[in-house]
């Protein structure tokens, strides 16, 4: 059955045509639980260009938005931002329906969409600094590479300026509201934050680079759009800012701690620990496996000064929710923070060794470990106490030197 849905008017000449997907409640590995969406731009000058596609499954939401416009094949040109597939998975279709004069991409872009369509299909590639002439329009490109991936990069429209920014300034959110300015302002912290925290933070050098990078080149924004979640419009000093204090990762008088347990051995150590953390006047976050995801801790570490794990050893082994985590945290690489190891033990207690090896991957500097044998004691507990108090007072030290 045919879709019946509508473009949405961003400006004078942009219109979204992109797809919601209400669903989606895992992004490979990512907890989406606003779910998201993939958006698509429509530039209409006396050429017209499509700016992105959509995730496969959503094709005929795209097409049923371009419709409402302008039938398909009038569209002249196809721009990719991004080859990741969310917004490049019905790329191929999409030309074969649209048979486009043109189709641009980075060149990298031109590259990976050959390995992942495998097609005989000529991609132009645009590098930096290149302008594509509308007649009455003109989009400028700027690659971005690694951010978050080789190809990507950035369309311009001088005339209404948009700032088309793929995977950047973008969140997982899926709503009704096209505009962030729509939206309730702790959930667009929330979700941008989170999203920064999940795909951009292995790239913070680069979006410091990318943030004085644009700031050089002079352009004036009223519009950013990104591939996911709503589009900004006002404001657009606050998600620079936000981006800019994200990538710089100053560490704060904040304590992220992780642990799972299997009788409660861990989790006695770890409230313990917790307790003289506060008591010491440090903002604690106490994320437990069995309740936790990897994605919120993530976001809590991006702006703390400190991380505690701990594990129980399982089979002479580190717990696996807890390697669970700590992989896909060596994998992001969040940098200037301080740590700290624990757990409980039946006969072999190896997995303390395993946590410390996992923090020392990504340069946490370990300042204090500490495993108990089965359940801990009065007086493992005020080891415990005294774990939390110098990493309080470590913590103060290390964030006084930023």
């Amino acid at each position: 059955m045919e879709k019946i849905l509508k473009a949405i008017q961003i400006s004078e000449h942009v219109y979204w045509v992109g797809a919601i997907d209400w669903g989606i409640r895992d992004f490979h590995g990512y907890a989406t639980s606003r779910g998201s969406t993939y958006n698509a731009f429509l530039v209409r000058g006396e050429k017209t260009v499509l700016i992105d596609v959509v995730k496969r499954p959503f094709k005929e939401e795209l097409l049923s938005r371009i419709r409402s416009i302008l039938p398909p094949d009038q569209i002249d040109y196809i721009i990719s931002n991004h080859s990741e597939p969310d917004h490049s998975g019905c790329l191929d279709e999409i030309i074969d329906i649209v048979k486009p004069e043109k189709v641009f991409a980075s060149p990298v872009g031109v590259r990976t969409l050959q390995k992942h369509f495998h097609w005989a299909q000529e991609v132009i590639p645009v590098k930096t600094g290149e302008k594509l002439d509308l007649g009455n329009l003109t989009l400028s490109f700027m690659e971005t590479r690694m951010l978050h991936w080789p190809d990507s990069m950035f369309t311009y429209l001088e005339e209404d300026k948009v700032l088309f920014s793929q995977d950047a300034f973008g969140m997982h959110l899926a709503t009704g509201e096209r505009f962030i300015d729509e939206c309730p302002p702790e959930v667009v912290h929330e979700e941008a934050e989170k999203y920064f925290a999940n795909i951009l933070l292995l790239y913070a050098p680069r979006v410091s680079d990318l943030i004085l990078g644009v700031a050089e080149s002079g352009l004036e924004f009223e519009f950013i759009a990104p591939d996911h979640g709503p589009i900004w419009r006002k404001d657009l000093d606050t998600p620079i800012r936000w981006y800019t204090e994200w990538a710089a990762q100053k560490p704060q008088l904040k304590a992220v701690i992780v642990y799972d347990t299997m009788w409660q051995a861990t989790e006695n150590m770890a409230l313990t620990i917790s307790e003289a953390l506060i008591e010491e006047g440090i903002n604690v976050r106490v994320m437990p496996l069995k309740g936790s995801h990897r994605t919120d801790i993530v976001r809590e570490l991006l702006t703390a000064g400190a991380i505690l794990v701990g594990s129980p050893t399982l089979n002479n082994n580190i717990f696996p929710s807890v390697a669970d985590v700590m992989t896909y945290v060596k994998g992001l690489k969040p940098v200037n923070m301080i740590g700290a190891a624990f757990g409980s033990y039946g006969w072999s207690g190896e997995a303390v060794k395993q946590v410390v090896e996992y923090l020392t991957a990504f340069e946490v500097k370990v300042v204090d470990t500490l495993k108990v044998q089965y359940q801990p004691s009065t007086v493992d507990l005020e080891k415990c106490t005294e774990l939390g108090r110098n990493m309080a007072a470590q913590l103060k030290a290390h964030v006084a030197e930023f």
